[in-house]
Formats: structure tokens, C-alpha cells, sequence
């Protein structure tokens, strides 16, 4: 007799999709295609000599340990590591602060795990991250929406979702993946202080926050979120900045974090995504929770993965590998997403309008209303190159002109080409639609 599966299967299985953008990444393996679709890191900027390095010292000095089961929290030198490198942002934390996620994807779903129950609603921007809402839905969660401009989410628009009670906001302010955009300082500002009058707090996502390639660095929400925590407190009469006499401390004296809101971030962008290794920092008691539903998940995070990350960041000088390395993927991808500009300007039609990322991997194009990306998707395969449809990054529907291009993967003289024919394809879709109007024009009988 043979087994029904897919009658086997758990009612949230309906609610579970499989990624456009998975899909998409299977075009990649293809050398024809110049695909804009996956938010892929160039491959040219992978320090393979720095890892191959950091792993025979690791194995040669440790390589007992680093193939040896470790503790769920993550290897506590890379924590410490995370803590010292985020406090260059003004990020306050301490190791106990940290959680090593399996990448930022295992991040979302044991947050998801963590704080989702069947019909609760979650406010995200719209568009927002394809990733977040796979994970989330696993969990049956519903979505609510706040549209964004060239200046990140619209915050005032922000108060009227929040009556609807979300369990949770979902931000990433620092070129947003798909949009592009950057939340402005005076936004983040508003959106904490509108968070914390509503009671919502915030997961900020920022995986692309060092590759800025103009304009001046932007405080996290997290840290805006401890100011306003500051303001609030009294002083700790131990050096400390502040003390929150309802916080744990730990053997030192130390106040951990508190605050409205869970920052998660990655070595995905700025090592190689292949490590899966990402990182939650929240207030200890989000931190021991979702350890504990990590356990149940996969242990821990590979101990070799995070032996050799730390090996390569801090490891026998390397304490001066990240900075430099970071300059080079930025000089990489800025002279990409400038590439794609300058194409775009040279070959989309007139009636096409795309965002300016000052930062991240991709940029957003709107096209006319009447035309729909999903279908002219088949048509660009068919010149050989691919994106993303812009309605996966819309969880209440909507985005049927829209798109997300990645500029990171492709070399420049292969944007050229790829912007081109999309070009013609838009092209030929206005032209398409615009004779098809002229036909349904009425005839005007010519007046006697």
C-alpha cells in the first residue's frame, strides 16, 4: 500500500510557500542567463584565502573542539567578538545579549516560533523581505501594512495600523530588501517613539547596514530605542551609562539590555553566505527562550563555521581583515549599482521609475499600472534574464507592476546587457498596450 503524504501532512503546511526567489536562484546555475534575481553576493569578493588560512590554524590548534558539539548560545568568542563590533555603532550589549542563529533565516523563525501564535498579526512594510514572510507564515500569522517611500517606511501612516493590534513590528531601515530604501533619521526617531506609546516592539533586521556607499551612517533603531531608555533611567553610579533597576545584571554590575527592540544581523553580506551565520541581540530573556527552542531545532550552530569565523576576524591580526574586506565589497558594489543606474537611464522607457539605493544589494522599479511583471517575467526568460516580481514582497496582495534587481552578482558589462533587454521588453509592453488603446478608441462619425 502506498503511504498518502500529502494527507500526512500538518494543517500549517498550507500556509507554507515555496520561494520565488529559490526558484529563481536554479536559473543562476545557467551561464546564459543574466539573472538580477537572487540577492547574491558576488562571488569575485569571497576571502577564500583568508578562510582557507583561518581553517588550518583552527584545525591544526583547536581541531578537536571545532569538531565537537558546543553550546547553543554560540562559541562565546565570536559573541564577544559581535558585542565589541557592535558597540562601534553604539550598540550596548554584553555575550549574553547574543544568540548564533544557523543564518538569519533560522533568526526570523524562532523569533517566529518564539512569539507567533494562529491569526496573530504582524505589521511589515510593503513591500518587505520574502524570507520573513515564508518564515512566518509557518506559523500562521496575518499580515498588516505600511507602505514605503524614497525615505523608508511611511511612519505617518504608521498609527492607524497599530490600532489594529500587531503583535510585532518587522523593519529593516537600512536598504530595505527589496526597496532599496533608507529610513531617514527623523522616521526612526517617530517610529520608536510611536512604538513604545502602542506598546509594539520591533524586530530590525539589518543585513546590509556596512555597505553604505554614500551619505552618512544612520543609528540603529536599537540604539535610538536605548536613548530613549537613557532618558527614562537614572544614573548607575558605576561608570555604567544608565541603570534599569528592573533589569538583570550580570557578575560585574552590569545592567544587560532592555528595550523595545530585537536587532538581528549576518556575516552573510560581509564573509561569504555559505557559513550560515547570523546573529539575534535582545534582552536576556528573549535570548534564553529562543535557546531553548533552538535546541529543539538543530542543537547549534556549526562550532567549525564560527571557529573559523572568528579566526578570520580576530584571529593572528585579523583583527584588521574585516574593515579592509568591507571596503572592497563596497568599492565592488558601488561601481555595480552605479552601472545599473547609468543603464537604466540609457535604456528603460520613460514611463519606468526605480529607487536609488545609497547602500544594500538591490533597487525597486515600478512600472506603468497597466502592465504586470509577473507576466513579462516568461518574456525576459526568453531574452535570458530574470528577476523577481514585485507581489512576493507583498503580503496583503498588490505590487503587479513592480520588481526587485540585484545589482551585487553581475559584473558590470553583463548589467549593461541584462538592463538592456529588459528595456526592450518593457518597451515592447508599452507599445503592446498603447496600440491595443488606440484600437479601443471610438470612431467618431464625422459631423454633417
Amino acid at each position: 500500500m502506498t503511504t498518502p503524504w500529502n494527507q500526512r501532512c500538518a494543517q500549517r503546511m498550507q500556509w507554507m510557500k515555496g520561494s520565488a526567489i529559490r526558484e529563481l536562484l536554479k536559473l543562476t546555475e545557467s551561464p546564459d542567463i543574466i539573472s538580477f534575481g537572487g540577492g547574491m553576493p558576488a562571488p569575485e569578493v569571497f576571502p577564500v584565502e583568508a578562510f582557507r588560512v583561518a581553517a588550518d590554524r583552527v584545525l591544526a590548534k583547536q581541531g578537536t573542539k571545532a569538531l565537537q558539539y558546543s553550546t547553543t548560545e554560540g562559541y562565546r568568542p565570536l559573541r564577544e567578538w559581535i558585542v565589541a563590533q557592535m558597540a562601534r555603532y553604539g550598540i550596548e550589549s554584553a555575550p549574553e545579549n547574543v544568540l548564533i542563529t544557523s543564518g538569519s533565516q533560522q533568526a526570523l523563525d524562532l523569533l517566529g516560533m518564539l512569539m507567533i501564535n494562529p491569526g496573530d498579526l504582524l505589521l511589515t512594510e510593503r513591500p518587505t523581505y520574502l524570507g520573513a514572510l515564508q518564515a512566518w507564515r509557518a506559523y500562521q500569522a496575518e499580515f498588516i501594512t505600511v507602505p514605503v517611500d524614497n525615505e523608508g517606511l511611511q511612519v505617518d501612516l504608521l498609527e492607524e495600523a497599530l490600532c489594529a493590534g500587531p503583535k510585532f513590528m518587522y523593519i529593516l531601515p537600512n536598504f530595505q530588501n527589496p526597496g532599496g530604501v533608507t529610513l531617514s533619521l527623523e522616521r526612526r526617531r517617530q517610529l520608536i517613539e510611536i512604538a513604545d506609546h502602542y506598546g509594539v516592539p520591533i524586530i530590525e533586521d539589518d543585513p546590509y547596514g556596512e555597505l553604505r556607499y554614500e551619505g552618512e551612517h544612520l543609528p540603529p533603531l536599537v540604539v535610538i530605542d536605548a536613548e530613549r531608555l537613557k532618558k527614562r533611567a537614572r544614573p548607575a553610579g558605576n561608570g555604567q551609562p544608565y541603570y534599569d533597576e528592573h533589569a538583570p545584571t550580570n557578575g560585574n554590575g552590569r545592567a544587560y539590555m532592555r528595550g523595545n527592540v530585537i536587532y538581528l544581523s549576518t556575516f552573510s553580506k560581509t564573509l561569504a553566505p555559505g557559513l550560515r551565520l547570523a546573529w539575534i541581540v535582545a534582552p536576556v530573556e528573549v535570548i534564553q527562550r529562543c535557546t531553548i527552542a533552538k535546541q529543539g531545532m538543530d542543537l547549534h550552530t556549526a562550532t567549525l563555521n564560527q571557529m573559523i569565523a572568528y579566526e578570520i576576524l580576530a584571529g593572528d591580526g585579523g583583527n584588521a581583515f574585516l574593515p579592509g574586506h568591507v571596503r572592497l565589497i563596497r568599492s565592488v558594489y558601488r561601481e555595480r549599482r552605479d552601472a545599473m543606474l547609468a543603464a537604466m537611464e540609457r535604456f528603460f522607457p520613460n514611463e519606468v521609475a526605480w529607487t536609488h539605493p545609497a547602500g544594500g544589494l538591490f533597487l525597486w522599479v515600478t512600472l506603468p499600472d497597466y502592465l504586470d511583471a509577473t507576466a513579462l517575467l516568461k518574456e525576459a526568460l526568453e531574452h535570458k534574464v530574470a528577476y523577481v516580481p514585485g507581489t512576493a514582497f507583498h503580503p496583503d496582495g498588490g505590487g503587479h507592476n513592480t520588481m526587485r534587481l540585484n545589482f551585487s552578482f553581475c559584473e558590470p558589462t553583463r548589467i549593461e546587457t541584462g538592463i538592456r533587454r529588459l528595456g526592450e521588453v518593457f518597451g515592447r509592453a508599452i507599445e503592446r498596450h498603447e496600440a491595443e488603446a488606440r484600437r479601443a478608441e471610438p470612431v467618431l462619425e464625422p459631423a454633417f
